[in-house]
């Protein structure tokens, strides 16, 4: 077995049992400090990506081809089973998911997502039925390239203000799992009632549960006894570095103060980890 589907079946057992954090690395540092504190897996986020690039998030202002280069990057840095943040998969129509789907593939990640956010304000979420479509061109496309890659499918209802949400995720989850998805995802679904009705709804699939600012009180102990498997931070990580950052840079210009450094990681811890990574290579 080549390094690649090792961790590709790595990442499929992960989800077979209990429940893992997986945590959001924004660069290649990020993601090889996160390996070096022990998680089993880490997964891109679109958002701390596109604000490290100093661009919004979202698949109109990250190209494709820049995002599938950051997923070969992240899959270079760590010995992990990745999991990519492909938004819409770059595509509305299913064929162009599916051709997608396989560049995608190609940069060496252990899973993905597609989202049913269609990023038009007028119809937010793609039509039910073209939603359906998508999730099954990703799985063809998938068993197309004889891989075992994890798909996961997301329903963005709670994040486009839709009118009732839970229900819609929780109508169009059933949907994608039976369209072949391995793992559903509901980004926005903050409350343990709301991820324990979606989890038992889709059983006995695994559920991703995000945590992020507004439900940062949940534990992962509580999330593992609602039956959730495996629980991301999308670009929670990446903001809480910018908060660092800006409270040491406002504290500069503002106060003249340099007393925010003194909470700074030394400089020779990473330096020594990276170095220690470089001489291995």
């Amino acid at each position: 077995m080549n390094e690649k589907s090792s961790a590709i079946e790595k990442f499929r057992e992960l989800h077979e049992s209990g429940c893992f954090v997986l945590p959001n690395p924004w660069d290649a540092g990020s993601a090889i400090y996160l390996e070096h504190l022990g998680f089993k897996a880490v997964a891109t986020t679109s958002a701390g990506f596109a604000f490290s690039k100093g661009l919004p998030d979202g698949a109109a202002f990250v190209s494709r081809d820049m995002m599938l280069e950051h997923f070969r990057e992240i899959s270079a840095a760590t010995s992990l089973p990745v999991n990519a943040d492909f938004q819409n998969g770059y595509a509305d129509d299913s064929e162009n998911v599916a051709a997608n789907v396989k560049l995608c593939i190609a940069t060496g990640v252990a899973g993905f997502s597609i989202e049913d956010n269609s990023g038009q304000g007028d119809n937010p979420l793609y039509d039910f039925d073209l939603a359906v479509e998508r999730v099954k061109a990703a799985r063809a496309a998938i068993d197309s390239s004889n891989s075992r890659v994890v798909l996961t499918a997301r329903c963005e209802a709670f994040l486009v203000g839709d009118a009732n949400p839970l229900r819609t995720s929780i109508d169009r989850l059933v949907a994608f799992a039976d369209a072949g998805a391995d793992c559903l995802y509901a980004p926005g679904a903050t409350t343990a009632d709301e991820n324990a009705q979606i989890v038992k709804a889709v059983a006995p699939k695994p559920v991703n549960v995000l945590i992020s600012s507004n439900n940062c009180d949940l534990t992962l102990a509580q999330l593992a006894d609602l039956g959730a498997r495996r629980i991301s931070v999308g670009g929670a990580l990446a903001r809480a570095a910018w908060g660092g950052f800006l409270r040491a840079a406002k504290e500069i210009k503002d106060l003249g103060s340099f007393a925010a450094f003194a909470d700074a990681t030394p400089f020779g811890e990473l330096h020594g980890l990276f170095l220690k990574r470089s001489s291995t290579e």
